[in-house]
């Protein structure tokens, strides 16, 4: 019999992602999120539901052996200006994930942090995962709930948001002509193609990782120059790159989030992963499809 695993914002970006993995995986998966999703494969279940509504999570983690959880306000600028949304959802709305869990007898519940818990940025974002961190811990400690925290990188890929970071720069290049790089050029970030870190979210179940914390970064690092380059290069020398550090803002870290140190976490880097070349290429021939359909 298939062990069920339920994906909380399994609509989403990383969460669709994960979703697949663990399908890939043999689990019965099934996608919890308020919204239908876009990318439900046909051996999938969805429940459409609302992470605020303790009724809607005790019904959907019912007979689960894991919970992914991956919902909540992600957008950066969003949470730093929303932040009693935030609060609401990121924070509360994780309260009610944790209790149905527990209640549900889920055997491992993984929650997808940031590795802005290290750091100063991130406003209410970071602060909303520190949060949820600490109550994991502690809901481990007082109720012996299993738990894995999963930092992620720099994340990329297909099926992102308009407002992540690669998709925003391939898009702006791919449309207008011309990248405007908020920074200096020298920003660095190790960035994880979405499907490797969907990859080893599902491997994070093995018993090692039990109450750990790991860090899913990419391979390799880029700076940002690197980075817009490597665009300019696969467009084939016809984009106008400009940097312009006065619109760097502080929710973002430029070189390092590692400021601040919470629960220690081992780094987990894929062995074999997309090079970062072939995923801005995929990238690329996303933003073309999305304009040809008029999206």
């Amino acid at each position: 019999m298939k062990r069920k695993a339920v994906v909380i914002g399994g609509s989403g970006f990383l969460g669709s992602h994960v979703a697949d993995a663990l399908s890939d995986q043999g689990f019965d998966t099934l996608v919890f999120d308020n919204r239908p999703s876009p990318w439900l494969r046909s051996d999938q279940q969805m429940a459409v539901g609302d992470v605020l509504n303790p009724d809607d999570l005790k019904s959907a983690l019912d007979g689960a052996f894991c919970a992914y959880h991956l919902a909540g306000i992600a957008d950066l600028k969003e949470a730093a200006a929303k932040p009693q949304d935030v609060v609401r959802v990121n924070i509360i709305g994780s309260s009610n994930a944790i209790e149905a869990a527990l209640a549900a007898g889920v055997q491992r519940f993984v929650f997808a942090s940031t590795v802005y818990v290290y750091s100063q940025q991130g406003s209410f974002y970071r602060v909303s995962k520190q949060a949820v961190e600490a109550l994991l811990e502690t809901y481990q400690k007082e109720f012996g709930l299993e738990y894995t925290i999963l930092r992620y990188g720099s994340l990329y890929g297909p099926r992102s948001q308009e407002w992540n970071g690669l998709k925003r720069y391939v898009a702006q290049a791919v449309k207008t002509g011309i990248l405007r790089y908020p920074g200096t050029g020298e920003e660095r970030r190790e960035y994880i193609h979405v499907k490797d870190a969907a990859k080893m979210s599902v491997e994070a179940l093995d018993p090692q990782y039990a109450n750990a914390c790991l860090t899913l970064t990419g391979a390799q690092v880029h700076t940002s120059r690197e980075l817009v380059t490597l665009i300019k290069e696969i467009l084939g020398g016809k984009l106008d790159v400009q940097f312009a550090p006065e619109l760097f803002t502080a929710d973002h870290y430029s070189i390092t989030p590692y400021r601040y140190t919470p629960k220690e976490a081992r780094k987990m880097v894929p062995t074999t992963f997309f090079d970062l070349g072939q995923g801005v290429l995929e990238l690329i021939e996303e933003v073309h499809r999305e304009a040809e359909r008029g999206t």
